[in-house]
């Protein structure tokens, strides 16, 4: 074969693997190329961490790096894949953080700093909000919300303050709660990791509250009865036992519509390095223990414990996904819409908040966990993206995101007070 004639397969390989990354086909980020910063991110970049390809406590000095917020540059979108479209849904919002979509398409938003729940209402078209109402108000860090009984027709709206889970009646298009709050428990542990979530059983037997640390690593000492844990009671707020412990910080919480797994999302410690340990999510398991503080993904000893309850090292239990240390992931959901393309419907998504205290940012951004026959393959892929700007401040910082009755994804960024639209307009040429 001429040298010509050999350069046509090569330059078509070279052209289908160039097809390949702009559909997000990229091969997966694995070992060092999985851990990366910002600079990296794109829609499509797929990354794969596992427990093996830790480094060492202490590998690099632990940073304290608190990102600017700039406003956000006149003409700039958050970047997404091709054949989707991110659009301005909503603005002029006050800390935006939890978005949950009720059953009848009425999305509910927590505007925690306000103290508020708000309903907005999608137009004919979804892109815009028709009606936006206080649901209700003077509550307390709220951040959690769940419709009760799971189904079409809730009679329930919970939400989860710092330290009490509350919930109005509430029947199917409501806009402002139609009667006062019943207190269903009353007694959360206050302060520390303030945000606590609520997800009911596909039967409506159980409800789950998520409870953070107090602490970073307990280094103190301080009383964590309760914290670092999945909670579960009845419905009513009887019957507490604890589900899942040995959680640092579990922000959210979701259920897979259709194994039914209760899976959460994760904050892990700081000050052990840049690269350690990981964010995650994962799917949690009836009396699992996941290692806080004395343990981190899976049994490795976090050296600030050095010897301390070695018997609990079997037990640990080793989380699904892992994600890039203290990119920060808040809420996350699962798919179960029918606009984007079929692969999608199942998968989960995640909005990485941002890191604080990394020498270069990581997160900020929305992920795609992916999942095969209702399991996590380990993988995540990049999303959303684009809220950094080339000078290494953001403008955005993702918190919620909710799946809306039309199919699109929603997500809330507290950084600019926006909520964004992500919808599937089909594969661009």
């Amino acid at each position: 074969m001429d040298r010509a004639a050999a350069v046509v397969p090569l330059l078509a390989a070279s052209l289908l693997l160039g097809a390949a990354v702009a559909l997000g086909e990229e091969e997966v980020r694995t070992g060092a190329a999985a851990f990366g910063d910002w600079s990296g991110d794109a829609p499509g970049v797929r990354r794969r961490i596992e427990a093996r390809d830790l480094p060492a406590p202490g590998a690099s000095r632990s940073a304290a790096r608190q990102v600017r917020i700039v406003r956000r540059p006149q003409g700039t979108l958050p970047k997404v894949p091709p054949g989707f479209v991110a659009s301005e849904f909503a603005a002029g919002l006050d800390e935006p953080r939890l978005v949950r979509t009720a059953p009848n398409g009425d999305v509910f938003l927590v505007e925690s700093g306000a103290g508020r729940v708000r309903v907005l209402r999608p137009g004919a078209d979804g892109a815009r909000p028709e009606k936006s109402e206080v649901f209700a108000a003077r509550l307390r860090q709220p951040f959690g919300i769940a419709f009760y009984p799971p189904g079409p027709d809730p009679r329930f709206a919970y939400v989860a303050e710092n330290r009490a889970v509350r919930r109005f009646p509430y029947r199917a298009g409501d806009l402002q709660a139609r009667g006062p709050a019943e207190t269903v428990v009353a007694d959360l542990p206050e302060g520390g990791h303030w945000t606590r979530d609520i997800a009911f059983s596909p039967d409506g037997r159980r409800m789950y509250v998520s409870v953070g640390s107090l602490s970073n690593d307990n280094e103190g000492g301080e009383d964590e009865t309760r914290r670092a844990a999945i909670l579960a009671y009845t419905p009513e707020g009887k019957d507490y036992r604890e589900f899942a412990s040995g959680i640092r910080n579990p922000v959210s919480l979701a259920v897979h519509p259709r194994t039914g797994d209760l899976w959460t999302a994760v904050n892990e410690r700081d000050e052990l390095g840049d690269d350690l340990p990981p964010d995650y999510v994962t799917r949690l398991r009836e009396g699992g223990f996941y290692g806080w503080p004395w343990f981190y993904i899976g049994g490795n000893p976090d050296p600030r414990h050095k010897g301390a309850h070695a018997e609990l090292r079997d037990r640990v239990a080793l989380p699904d996904v892992l994600i890039q240390a203290h990119s920060a992931p808040l809420q996350m959901t699962f798919y179960d819409g029918a606009q984007f393309p079929p692969e999608y419907r199942g998968d989960a998504f995640a909005a990485l908040h941002g890191s604080w205290n990394r020498a270069k940012l990581t997160g900020y951004k929305v992920i795609r966990v992916r999942l095969k026959d209702g399991a996590p393959t380990g993988e995540y892929e990049d999303f959303m993206t684009g809220f950094v700007t080339r000078d290494g401040e953001a403008w955005g910082r993702p918190v919620g995101v909710a799946v809306a009755k039309d199919g699109s994804l929603l997500v809330t960024e507290d950084g600019g007070g926006t909520m964004w639209r992500v919808a599937f307009r089909g594969e661009q040429h």
